[in-house]
């Protein structure tokens, strides 16, 4: 075999088992993620936003809709499913979580962006929580969400696709373990 198509074949495997090895961390039982939506231009939403009506929202685009596939694929490829997908109510997030195809995704109002209503932040992290909590300890549970919500909830910013590992301790506490981007 030629060496040069030899590299070309080493390029395209390579990324999988690099890949599954930094995602092993998923595996464990009672992993939680937290990811933000993909790639969806713009900042917040238009001012004519509703929630029934996708064609109102900034939503994922060809880019963003092909990221949260290969973020799927990755997840996939190693392994990794989740017993529970829980998205926000936004189309951009519900898109995401059903282009993942790890999962039967969920919408959950405590995961919607609060932008716009900052002053809804406190109580909807409180709801969040509420959820990761009430989750049996060995259950493992993806949350696709925004930006506002992911800083709120562990203090970390991410961007388009990333994903923070939430730890949960026998006594309810949780500490960020990981960060992944791809």
């Amino acid at each position: 075999m030629p060496a040069r198509l030899l590299f070309c074949l080493i390029l395209l495997v390579a990324p999988i088992g690099v890949v599954a090895q930094d995602l092993a961390v998923l595996l464990k039982p009672g992993t939680i993620v937290v990811m933000r939506h993909a790639l969806a231009p713009g900042t917040g939403d238009p001012k004519t936003f509703r929630i029934d009506d996708c064609s109102t929202q900034r939503n994922l685009d060809a880019e963003g809709r092909a990221q949260a596939s290969k973020i799927g694929k990755r997840f996939r490829a190693a392994g990794v499913r989740f017993d529970h997908v829980w998205n926000s109510r936004w189309c951009r997030a519900r898109d995401t979580a059903k282009l993942l195809d790890v999962g039967p995704p969920q919408d959950r109002k405590a995961l919607d962006s609060f932008f716009a209503h900052r002053d809804q932040g406190a109580a909807q992290t409180a709801q969040t929580l509420e959820l990761i909590r009430a989750l049996p300890h060995s259950d493992t549970a993806i949350l696709v969400t925004h930006q506002v919500n992911i800083t709120a909830l562990t203090g970390r910013r991410l961007r388009s696709g990333e994903i923070v590992v939430i730890e949960r301790s026998g006594d309810g506490t949780l500490s960020v373990t990981d960060e992944i981007s791809f």
